[in-house]
């Protein structure tokens, strides 16, 4: 095998990876879930960029130092051992599944605006989200190379319409000045919103992870994923701050709330015309594109899993061009009967309940990368640094915080999740005994 086809990915795509990642549905759809929440969610963006960033540093530093295939569970296997590894790769692996069902939900919300039946029809925003998730699956069958292109050219297609937001936001603040902004009012804030609305922010940057998922298809993968996981954060995060804020801030409550795009609303109550149909195309494109590189990722931590033993060796098996399909066809079986069991819900309200069920599964793997690098200093297989030391508390400390704010009910759904894969982890051991 070749060198460019076991390496296929390389910084570019990397990075495209990480942003693509992030800037997919949730800039397009959280407007309407913060919209109640007003000025407390633009404090809400500003905490999650900072906690994002630590945690990017985070994961880039633990990339450097080992530069091996599966992310999250590499890590925390490293500092903690194999049972603590295989529960945090298990919780990750479930964000990543809900999560595709959240953003190719989010596919189908914007592609209503051109098929308004679809919002009509009870069934039909189900069997369509169904539909693209087995065609990003099978785009990700075909090769991390197909997909590390395809990730490419949406990341690059999906920028065109926010910068025509941000745009039409400061034509809107240029031609109506700040009576246009919704008033701050310092009575309205408070923790309890600001935490509750920095869990839904923390979805739309989920993701700064992915460039570590398959390292194994990297090019020198210890400068490689540091580079581009810092970077595509940084940036991920100015785009949210500027776009979704203005949105936010230029629309009225009640033209946000319960929208099923509002980008598309925020354009057509500010004049924008049939530009509407253009923006809704690009949002559509831009969902796709995230769930492209998620799905790309369901089906590698998976495999990586297996390759380590903790997982059925099944999924370990690969197709002929290094993909495993196996790992992608059960990940994307689960995604199905997912949207099947909430296909009776609003678009907006299951995108809101799966966007943060899949927050909640990623932050276990958020707070034990943080941990594992504190550990791993003690142990001194790790920078010892006072910066790194901070950072790394700081990521676990807004892991912890972040926890309250997804509510009791969705983060018991993540530790009963987490807890089903305790007796597979104790099969796994059995077997392998």
């Amino acid at each position: 095998m070749t060198a460019v086809r076991s390496k296929p990915l390389g910084v570019w795509m990397c990075a495209a990876l990480v942003v693509g990642n992030m800037i997919g549905s949730g800039v397009f759809m959280l407007p309407a879930s913060l919209a109640p929440y007003g000025w407390n969610a633009v404090i809400a963006w500003i905490l999650t960029i900072g906690g994002s960033l630590c945690l990017a540093y985070v994961f880039a530093k633990l990339a450097g130092a080992f530069p091996r295939a599966g992310g999250p569970f590499a890590y925390t296997e490293e500092a903690f051992g194999r049972a603590p590894g295989f529960l945090v790769a298990w919780s990750y692996w479930i964000s990543v599944w809900v999560a595709n069902a959240a953003i190719a939900i989010a596919a189908i919300s914007y592609l209503s605006v051109f098929l308004p039946v679809i919002a009509k029809v009870p069934a039909l925003p189900a069997l369509l989200t169904v539909a693209v998730v087995w065609t990003a699956t099978a785009i990700n069958c075909a090769g991390a190379r197909s997909a590390g292109w395809t990730q490419v050219v949406t990341t690059v297609l999906k920028l065109v319409p926010l910068i025509a937001v941000a745009g039409l936001a400061v034509s809107v603040l240029l031609r109506k000045g700040p009576a246009a902004i919704t008033p701050f009012e310092p009575s309205a804030l408070s923790g309890a919103s600001i935490t509750a609305a920095a869990a839904l922010t923390l979805w739309a940057l989920l993701g700064v992870e992915t460039a570590t998922i398959p390292a194994d298809k990297v090019k020198d993968p210890a400068r490689t994923i540091p580079r581009a996981t810092l970077a595509g954060t940084a940036f991920a995060g100015l785009v949210y701050l500027v776009v979704s804020s203005g949105v936010l801030l230029l629309t009225p409550t009640a033209v946000l709330q319960g929208s099923n795009a509002p980008f598309v609303d925020f354009v057509s109550y500010h004049g924008g015309g049939d530009f509407r149909l253009a923006l809704a195309a690009f949002a559509t494109i831009s969902a796709l594109g995230a769930l492209n590189g998620w799905s790309l990722i369901q089906g590698e931590l998976p495999a990586a899993m297996a390759r380590e033993g903790v997982f059925p060796a099944w999924f370990a098996k690969t197709s002929a061009n290094g993909t495993p399909v196996r790992a992608h066809l059960v990940s994307s079986v689960l995604v199905t009967i997912l949207v099947l069991m909430n296909y009776a819900k609003s678009m907006a309200d299951a995108f809101t309940f799966m966007a943060l069920l899949s927050t909640t599964s990623t932050l276990f793997a958020y707070l034990f990368c943080s941990l594992a690098v504190l550990r791993l200093q003690g142990q001194g297989r790790m920078d010892r640094s006072k910066a790194l030391t901070l950072v790394a508390a700081l990521g676990a400390l807004y892991s912890v915080w972040t926890f309250s704010g997804a509510g009791w009910s969705v983060t018991l759904w993540g530790l009963v999740l987490l807890a089903v894969g305790a007796p597979i982890y104790w099969l796994m051991r059995r077997a392998a005994r």
